[in-house]
């Protein structure tokens, strides 16, 4: 069990989840509020995407991300900035051309991945470590040169990589990253469960990633939905941190629409109540081993 938590929130992701609640922030402003609201909830590491502040798609564009993280830092609050890096791999087949990309790709190299990375420097970026299949035709591409690339990138910035698994076969790959020097040590992984077609949100899928980590790994997991809370749960026993947050779950409870704060507060409850504490962002950066 691990009795020295860090939770993650991952504040809005890039998901078609604002048609479904009006709590998904949207414009740099509502992202870095959230952001805030989330630290002062007790979240010492904060994973943010940004949206086009007009049609709430995800989006890539730089000056989102330096607008945003901006905020972040001005407003005095301590956190670790955690940037996503998985913008830029979306493959959709065309209907009348299956070797063309059709309407929702958007497919991109690998230093244009990280052009939001070298801009605003955070303290993490992640890295997902493989290709896959999402629901329904869509197929996010991240080729192994594409992650050697990235990750070299990361490493040269100072920027720790948070290593996003959603399969056993994309722990071996980042485990061959570890092993050609791209990953500084300790190597830091989260456990992306639940996500068609991934990995499952549940106990044995969780023990059986944890224990294909390396023995100096620190690991979090997370699932998604309703496997939220429960993941929660299972991480602590499990020896790991925690992350939460309206990217992965929209829900506090059956039908109650959550703030990224009601989600932090609620994973605090679940912590404590099973006899560990979450630790702030100035033990984090010990723990993580951040520059």
């Amino acid at each position: 069990m691990n009795n020295d938590v860090i939770i993650t929130c991952a504040v809005t992701g890039a998901g078609d989840t604002t048609s479904r609640s009006n709590l998904i922030p949207i414009t740099p402003r509502q992202v870095a509020d959230a952001a805030i609201e989330a630290a002062n909830a007790g979240a010492a590491v904060c994973h943010i995407h940004v949206r086009d502040p007009e049609t709430g798609a995800g989006s890539r564009d730089v000056a989102l991300f330096e607008e945003t993280i901006g905020m972040v830092r001005d407003s005095g609050v301590d956190m670790i900035i955690n940037l996503t890096a998985g913008m830029g791999g979306d493959w959709v087949p065309s209907d009348e051309d299956p070797t063309k990309p059709g309407p929702g790709s958007d497919m991109i190299g690998p230093e244009e991945r990280m052009a939001h990375v070298i801009a605003c420097k955070p303290d993490i970026c992640s890295l997902d470590c493989g290709t896959m299949n999402f629901g329904g035709n869509y197929t996010y591409i991240n080729t192994a040169p594409y992650l050697r690339t990235m990750a070299k990138i990361a490493q040269d910035l100072g920027v720790k990589p948070e290593l996003e698994v959603f399969d056993l076969g994309q722990i071996r790959l980042a485990r061959n990253l570890i092993d050609d020097g791209l990953i500084d040590a300790p190597p830091m992984f989260q456990l992306c469960l639940g996500i068609p077609w991934g990995a499952g949100a549940d106990t044995e899928t969780m023990a059986a990633m944890k224990h294909a980590l390396p023995a100096d790994a620190m690991w979090a997991g997370f699932g998604i939905s309703k496997m939220q809370m429960p993941m929660v749960a299972q991480a602590v026993l499990l020896g790991g941190n925690v992350r939460v947050g309206l990217e992965d779950n929209i829900f506090l409870d059956r039908g109650v629409l959550a703030t990224n704060g009601m989600l932090v507060e609620r994973a605090v409850e679940i912590i404590e109540r099973l006899g560990a504490r979450v630790v702030g962002p100035e033990e984090a950066r010990q723990i993580i081993g951040l520059k």
